[in-house]
């Protein structure tokens, strides 16, 4: 039999749920048919690694499909927006778009971290903040959003998101990517060409991370990671930019 103290902090930390949850929906300009959709969106595998006695499903499989889905309403929106750009510079624009730290930023901006329901080690040790988890549980909400709403609300709401950032996107295509930039610098000032080298694959088929090494001049210059050899190449020869603009570049050619 439950006591009435311990009834009274069941419910306050219920009723403090529901308005954590109100106030997301209210910064989402959502408001969902099924809460409980939203709740597993923002549960992290160890909140329910340490509440074993409740039924409850964490956020991987809403991840899984939020995925998906993101792909799709990128994909679609870069197709509409770039009607010249060609099939490599739409998947790298996209690719720029989901990656970890590039979701991430999004949900910040809807202050998602704080409300991830973690494991008291992984809150511990800063998983409101990680990355990873933001990243994760964006995608598990997109998922939710298409489970709940459908696909025209779906992507209505990435849509909105994506056209609040059009002129950062807009600016990015303009850039040159990273490698070319890395091979003009290496071919100006250290009359060598860069080359890359895949040294780590982990992870689940439908979620691999690559990690791959910038190589100049049989050194190890940049190491960059992504959802894809290409990606993890980008990142890899941005670091290697950075490592390079940031030595003496007399000292190199010497």
């Amino acid at each position: 039999m439950i006591e009435p103290n311990a009834e009274n902090m069941a419910s306050r930390t219920m009723q403090t749920c529901q308005d954590q949850l109100s106030t997301l929906e209210a910064k989402l300009g959502l408001t969902f048919r099924n809460r409980e959709l939203l709740l597993q969106s923002l549960t992290h595998s160890s909140f329910v690694n340490e509440h074993p006695d409740q039924e409850l499903m964490d956020n991987q499989r809403l991840e899984f499909l939020g995925d998906a889905a993101l792909d799709l309403l990128v994909g679609e929106w870069l197709y509409r927006r770039y009607p010249d750009a060609q099939e490599g510079e739409l998947t790298s624009l996209r690719a720029r778009i989901v990656r970890t730290h590039g979701l991430a930023a999004l949900a910040r901006e809807f202050e998602l971290g704080e409300c991830l329901r973690l494991g008291k080690g992984e809150a511990a040790s800063g998983g409101h903040r990680r990355a990873a988890n933001i990243c994760a549980a964006f995608e598990a909400l997109v998922g939710a959003i298409y489970l709940d709403q459908g696909v025209e609300t779906a992507r209505a709401w990435v849509h909105n998101i994506l056209n609040r950032h059009a002129e950062a996107i807009d600016a990015q295509r303009r850039a040159k990517d990273s490698k070319s930039r890395l091979q003009e610098f290496t071919q100006a000032h250290l009359r060598v060409t860069p080359s890359y080298r895949l040294v780590r694959a982990v992870g689940p088929d439908h979620a691999k991370v690559f990690t791959s090494q910038t190589v100049i001049d049989d050194q190890v210059w940049g190491e960059g990671s992504g959802p894809s050899k290409q990606i993890a190449e980008q990142a890899a020869a941005e670091a290697a930019l950075a490592a390079l603009l940031a030595a003496d570049t007399n000292d190199l050619s010497d």
